[in-house]
Protein backbone atom coordinates (compact mmCIF):
# COMPACT_ATOMS: atom_id res chain seq x y z
CA UNK A 1 0.00 0.00 0.00
CA UNK A 2 3.03 2.28 0.10
CA UNK A 3 2.90 2.61 -3.69
CA UNK A 4 -0.56 4.24 -3.79
CA UNK A 5 -0.65 7.95 -4.33
CA UNK A 6 -2.65 10.18 -1.99
CA UNK A 7 -3.16 12.90 -4.59
CA UNK A 8 -6.68 13.97 -5.35
CA UNK A 9 -7.88 13.62 -8.90
CA UNK A 10 -10.81 15.17 -10.65
CA UNK A 11 -12.36 18.57 -10.97
CA UNK A 12 -12.65 20.94 -8.02
CA UNK A 13 -15.77 23.00 -7.47
CA UNK A 14 -14.01 26.23 -8.47
CA UNK A 15 -12.66 24.55 -11.61
CA UNK A 16 -16.16 23.39 -12.44
CA UNK A 17 -17.55 26.93 -12.02
CA UNK A 18 -14.85 28.46 -14.25
CA UNK A 19 -15.44 25.80 -16.90
CA UNK A 20 -19.21 26.28 -16.74
CA UNK A 21 -18.86 30.06 -17.17
CA UNK A 22 -16.57 29.53 -20.18
CA UNK A 23 -19.03 27.14 -21.82
CA UNK A 24 -21.98 29.46 -21.14
CA UNK A 25 -20.06 32.48 -22.49
CA UNK A 26 -19.15 30.69 -25.73
CA UNK A 27 -22.74 29.41 -26.11
CA UNK A 28 -24.20 32.92 -25.65
CA UNK A 29 -21.84 34.39 -28.25
CA UNK A 30 -22.79 31.59 -30.63
CA UNK A 31 -26.50 32.23 -30.10
CA UNK A 32 -26.02 35.93 -30.83
CA UNK A 33 -23.98 35.26 -34.00
CA UNK A 34 -26.20 32.53 -35.44
CA UNK A 35 -29.01 34.78 -36.81
CA UNK A 36 -26.54 36.99 -38.72
CA UNK A 37 -24.94 33.97 -40.40
CA UNK A 38 -28.33 32.45 -41.20
CA UNK A 39 -29.49 35.71 -42.79
CA UNK A 40 -26.30 35.86 -44.86
CA UNK A 41 -26.93 32.34 -46.12
CA UNK A 42 -30.53 33.25 -46.94
CA UNK A 43 -29.41 36.37 -48.84
CA UNK A 44 -26.95 34.30 -50.88
CA UNK A 45 -29.73 31.82 -51.63
CA UNK A 46 -32.07 34.64 -52.73
CA UNK A 47 -29.35 36.01 -55.02
CA UNK A 48 -28.82 32.58 -56.61
CA UNK A 49 -32.59 32.07 -57.04
CA UNK A 50 -33.04 35.44 -58.72
CA UNK A 51 -30.03 34.87 -61.01
CA UNK A 52 -31.35 31.43 -62.01
CA UNK A 53 -34.97 32.54 -62.52
CA UNK A 54 -35.80 32.56 -66.26
CA UNK A 55 -38.36 35.33 -65.69
CA UNK A 56 -35.60 37.61 -64.34
CA UNK A 57 -33.32 37.04 -67.33
CA UNK A 58 -34.92 39.85 -69.33
CA UNK A 59 -36.29 41.81 -66.36
CA UNK A 60 -35.36 45.42 -65.73
CA UNK A 61 -33.30 46.44 -62.72
CA UNK A 62 -36.39 47.77 -60.83
CA UNK A 63 -38.13 44.42 -61.41
CA UNK A 64 -35.11 42.56 -60.02
CA UNK A 65 -35.09 44.90 -57.01
CA UNK A 66 -38.80 44.26 -56.45
CA UNK A 67 -38.19 40.52 -56.61
CA UNK A 68 -35.45 40.84 -53.97
CA UNK A 69 -37.68 42.97 -51.72
CA UNK A 70 -40.48 40.40 -51.83
CA UNK A 71 -38.16 37.46 -51.14
CA UNK A 72 -36.38 39.32 -48.33
CA UNK A 73 -39.71 40.25 -46.75
CA UNK A 74 -40.84 36.61 -46.81
CA UNK A 75 -37.60 35.58 -45.05
CA UNK A 76 -37.74 38.56 -42.62
CA UNK A 77 -34.36 39.90 -43.75
CA UNK A 78 -33.66 43.49 -42.74
CA UNK A 79 -29.84 43.42 -42.76
CA UNK A 80 -29.44 44.30 -46.44
CA UNK A 81 -31.40 46.97 -48.26
CA UNK A 82 -32.03 46.80 -52.00
CA UNK A 83 -30.03 50.03 -52.50
CA UNK A 84 -26.89 48.21 -51.32
CA UNK A 85 -27.11 45.45 -53.94
CA UNK A 86 -24.99 45.59 -57.10
CA UNK A 87 -27.00 44.18 -60.00
CA UNK A 88 -25.08 43.52 -63.21
CA UNK A 89 -25.77 41.68 -66.45
CA UNK A 90 -23.11 39.41 -67.86
CA UNK A 91 -22.37 39.38 -71.60
CA UNK A 92 -24.48 36.23 -72.01
CA UNK A 93 -27.48 37.96 -70.38
CA UNK A 94 -27.23 36.27 -66.97
CA UNK A 95 -27.80 38.33 -63.87
CA UNK A 96 -25.08 38.80 -61.30
CA UNK A 97 -26.05 40.06 -57.85
CA UNK A 98 -23.60 40.94 -55.10
CA UNK A 99 -23.43 43.07 -51.99
CA UNK A 100 -21.23 44.04 -49.08
CA UNK A 101 -22.76 44.75 -45.71
CA UNK A 102 -21.96 44.79 -42.01
CA UNK A 103 -23.88 43.56 -39.00
CA UNK A 104 -23.10 44.92 -35.54
CA UNK A 105 -24.01 42.74 -32.59
CA UNK A 106 -23.92 44.22 -29.12
CA UNK A 107 -22.58 41.73 -26.57
CA UNK A 108 -22.35 43.49 -23.21
CA UNK A 109 -21.73 47.07 -22.19
CA UNK A 110 -19.58 48.74 -24.82
CA UNK A 111 -18.43 45.49 -26.47
CA UNK A 112 -19.77 45.06 -29.99
CA UNK A 113 -18.96 42.46 -32.62
CA UNK A 114 -18.69 43.59 -36.25
CA UNK A 115 -19.44 40.98 -38.90
CA UNK A 116 -18.78 41.67 -42.58
CA UNK A 117 -20.61 39.71 -45.27
CA UNK A 118 -20.17 39.59 -49.06
CA UNK A 119 -23.01 37.50 -50.52
CA UNK A 120 -23.19 36.99 -54.27
CA UNK A 121 -25.14 34.98 -56.84
CA UNK A 122 -22.04 33.21 -58.11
Amino acid sequence: MYGLSNRQRGLSFSGFIVGAFAVIFVALIGLKLLPAYLHSAQISQIFREIAADPAMRMASIPEVETSYRKRAQINDINDLQVEDIAIDREENGELSLSAEYEVRIKLVGNITLLLEFNPSSS
